[in-house]
């Protein structure tokens, strides 16, 4: 699909209030509100617009937030790989992980009671030997600057 300029200009807008009206936001792009309306709606079935969220702050819960980047072991098959993340989703301290490509195999946001759960929690994956992780490099979050994409 062609974006032109109001379809950007649209997608803009969207982006930093997905709630405004149709006349609100026809008026912004200079058009009447019906073709503004039929322009979101061929932006959604073409998958460019995928939905519409609420950007929530609740207050933090108790604990300390750890991102922590995980390196398996050399030459692990893909038996060792779906192990670890399976493991990851049953565990529920990890709150996110990804499989990641450079210099780690995943990196994980891990909430847990204190430091000392953390330590824990990840010498227990230290001593699996299913997993054979070389390294684990770990950062405490001291204070949520920005999530989601927006401020």
């Amino acid at each position: 699909m062609q974006l032109d300029r109001i379809d950007l200009l649209i997608l803009d807008i969207l982006r930093r209030d997905g709630r405004i009206t149709y006349q609100a936001l026809s008026e912004q792009v200079h058009l009447s509100p019906r073709p503004c309306q039929e322009r979101v709606r061929k932006l959604e079935r073409a998958g460019i617009i995928r939905g519409y969220h609420a950007a929530v702050s609740l207050p933090q819960p108790e604990g300390v937030v750890v991102m922590a980047q995980l390196a398996l072991g050399d030459k692990l098959g893909r038996t060792a790989q779906q192990a670890f993340e399976d493991t990851m989703r049953n565990t529920p301290e990890v709150e996110d992980c990804w499989l990641v490509s450079g210099e780690f195999d995943y990196q994980l946001r891990v909430r847990c009671h204190d430091l000392a759960h953390f330590r824990e929690l990840s010498g227990g994956w230290l001593d699996d030997k299913r997993f054979r992780i070389s390294r684990i490099v770990s950062s405490p979050q001291l204070q949520q600057i920005k999530l989601g994409g927006r401020g």
